[in-house]
């Protein structure tokens, strides 16, 4: 059954509300793409397809993953640079990495991970930093399995605990660098009437419980904590569009302003930078990478604790 709902900020679209099993979703030239198990299962023989597994321990995927998964760790995407602990691997790093899983930019690569059967550590997230990385470094096809490998298990489907044979591409780096927004230019435009600023974190810690020099959270920014998007059960499965669409329009991110993605070191907003700019096909989405974590790195930078934006100014006394 087909019926008329209307996105975040008013553009109408015509909606089935089983949308999303016409994948790889949404249609159209996106770096990114949403798939389900049974699309994966369909085409896991494709000669040109590649699968990674990015479960957060090597001993998961040892365990278990799905037949011809090569293993590829999150791990490698960050390292420190002069100090600063979360910036992203030098572009010789990342495209060696890539290549030795066997990725070309082109072809496409179905990315998943799953809380983990050995370690137990998985949230979820692993699958869209990825995926990111994948698209801002130059990859052009990246498909992420929705409800990830446990979603996979629970419908029965086949494991493997065999390595497969994989010869190195010759993927070469090339940097989307109109994926990020940069310091200056965040703290220049942050406070514009026609932007908004989400914060990813959980809400205790968007209001001051985090590990941060800084309690609280880079004035003006919604908090809008990306598991809030995600099954209640498999944080690796996106909620329905329906109430996605809810989520969103109660947080007033409007798609006719400037979406600036951002959390506590830039991991979790890829989580809401994907779901906004290639499922949600926002025109205007930036991610702060240095997030909260480069923020409080400048000692002037003010703070705000508790739920709310901004802080609130005090009532004017009545005049006596």
């Amino acid at each position: 059954m087909e019926e008329k709902m209307f996105t975040p900020g008013g553009m109408e679209r015509l909606q089935t509300r089983s949308d999303r099993e016409n994948v790889p979703y949404p249609r159209g030239d996106g770096k990114v793409k949403l798939v389900t198990p049974d699309w994966l299962a369909d085409h896991l023989n494709d000669a040109n397809l590649r699968v990674i597994d990015v479960q957060p321990n090597i001993h998961d995927y040892i365990q278990e993953h799905i037949p011809g998964a090569v293993y590829l760790t999150e791990g490698v995407l960050r390292v420190s640079n002069r100090g600063f602990p979360g910036s992203y691997s030098p572009n010789a790093c990342l495209q060696e990495s890539f290549r030795r899983a066997g990725l070309m930019p082109d072809s496409p690569v179905v990315v998943y991970t799953a809380k983990g059967a050995f370690s137990g550590a998985g949230d979820g997230l692993e699958q869209t930093m990825m995926a990111y990385t994948l698209a801002k470094y130059g990859h052009n096809a990246v498909y992420v399995l929705d409800g990830g490998l446990d979603t996979w298990k629970n419908e029965g489907r086949e494991l493997s605990q065999d390595y497969p044979a994989v010869e190195p591409s010759s993927f070469t780096v090339e940097v989307r660098d109109e994926y990020p927004i940069g310091y200056e230019e965040f703290r220049r435009i942050k406070d514009n009437d026609d932007v908004i600023v989400l914060d990813a974190r959980p809400a205790k810690v968007y209001e001051g419980k985090g590990p941060w020099r800084k309690a609280g959270h880079i004035p003006g920014a919604v908090n809008l904590p990306w598991k809030s998007l995600m099954d209640t059960g498999n944080p690796a499965r996106l909620k329905s569009n329906d109430e996605l669409d809810i989520i969103l329009e109660d947080h007033g991110v409007d798609r006719s302003k400037t979406v600036i993605c951002s959390c506590g070191t830039g991991r979790e907003a890829t989580n809401e930078f994907i779901l906004l700019k290639w499922f949600y096909l926002y025109p205007n989405v930036r991610i702060y990478e240095g997030s909260f974590t480069e923020w409080v790195t400048h000692p002037d930078n003010p703070v705000v604790e508790g739920p709310e934006p901004r802080e609130r100014k005090a009532e004017a006394a009545p005049a006596r």
